[in-house]
């Protein structure tokens, strides 16, 4: 059961770049990507958080290539990688043409601190042979210094002006498979320069808050700066920078675009937070729950309320729903009708199980 969303987001129009099998932009699903922080060099422990970041829903990952070491690990990661790999290159220019040539699908330069235009054509070249995207990463942290001088700091128009002087190298090359962002750790800042880039161009965008923080602050400043660009209609991509897990980036990731109903990925729970009328352990069962679906790629819906105050409501808009009543008498609903009643000790392996079987249901029918 899908929720009609009262006001549908209306996405402008971008161009499609493709980064290997994905494609980004021109009203495509919008892809969550996340970043490894693993020594790249180190080809397994990096394999396998791409698996874990994969697994968890990530579309691309993007890995850092800081020394010939990790260029020469880096063909053996793409080679084994189930995802695009999105090389993340800093002043070594060389770097970004090991990796092209290394298999990765899309480089990730900042030509602000690439340096000399001449640097910049060659990767340009080396992406063109080797059937490789670009991103453009403008960041408010490492501005040109002609561009800081005129602005006095980082704003708005500054990083717009650097990325369109950027686009315009590109596509002197005669390139055009890129994408472009213009982050900064300031969500006003990051909203502004955004929301002026759109204008100004049809590239896809790959939105971020850089630096954001640790898990809560930096997740609630996500949720901030991406909701209102996505509501807006903009963004092609995003990623949530968190100084933690790069798989929790990806798990935000997901929830920013379900609650705005981009995505459909998974067991989305509507639950309420519990008072005294609650019938179970509603935070205790919701944890469980959320540990034990997380395997469910399927979109389906599912509310967890502890009292029928909103209960009923609730199972009215969801698939599968329970409802807490009085001495362990908690009310069940598939698809908005109450089948039956179950005690509290049920409830979590019932609903497994039901979630589990809808959808294979759906897979089946799909």
């Amino acid at each position: 059961m899908s929720i009609r969303p009262f006001r549908d987001i209306k996405r402008k129009k971008t161009r499609a770049v493709k980064v290997g099998n994905v494609v980004v932009g021109n009203n495509n699903p919008i892809t969550v990507q996340s970043m490894t922080n693993t020594l790249t060099k180190d080809a397994k422990a990096t394999l396998k958080q791409i698996n874990d970041i994969a697994n968890e829903g990530a579309e691309l990952v993007r890995v850092s290539v800081p020394d010939v070491e990790s260029s020469h690990a880096l063909k053996e990661i793409v080679k084994h990688s189930t995802v695009p790999i999105i090389a993340d290159i800093h002043y070594h220019y060389k770097r970004a043409i090991e990796s092209a040539e290394a298999g990765a699908k899309c480089l990730r330069i900042n030509p602000g601190n690439i340096g000399d235009v001449s640097k910049i054509k060659e990767v340009i070249s080396a992406a063109k042979n080797n059937n490789c995207a670009l991103r453009i990463g403008v960041n408010a942290g490492s501005l040109e210094r002609d561009i800081l001088e005129k602005y006095k700091e980082p704003c708005p128009e500054a990083l717009v002006e650097s990325a369109l002087r950027n686009i315009k190298i590109v596509e002197d090359e005669d390139f055009f498979n890129f994408k472009i962002s213009v982050k900064s750790s300031d969500v006003f800042l990051s909203i502004g320069a955004y929301r002026q880039l759109s204008k100004a161009t049809d590239y896809p965008l790959h939105l971020g808050i850089t630096e954001s923080g640790s898990f809560i602050p930096g997740s609630i400043k996500s949720s901030i700066g991406l909701g209102t660009l996505l509501l807006e209609g903009i963004g092609d991509t995003i990623r949530v920078s968190l100084s933690d897990d790069p798989v929790k980036e990806v798990k935000i990731g997901n929830e920013i675009l379900k609650s705005l109903n981009l995505r459909n990925r998974g067991v989305k729970i509507i639950s309420c937070p519990s008072c005294a009328r609650q019938g179970f352990q509603v935070i205790d069962t919701v944890k469980l729950l959320e540990q034990k679906l997380a395997h469910i790629k399927t979109p389906i819906t599912l509310s967890i309320i502890g009292c029928v105050v909103n209960g009923p409501g609730e199972a009215a808009l969801t698939d599968i729903g329970i409802t807490g009543g009085g001495k362990e008498s908690n009310m069940l609903y598939l698809k908005g009708i109450q089948t039956e009643k179950i005690s509290n000790k049920e409830i979590v392996s019932k609903v497994v199980a039901l979630v589990e079987k809808k959808a294979e249901e759906l897979e089946k029918n799909n």
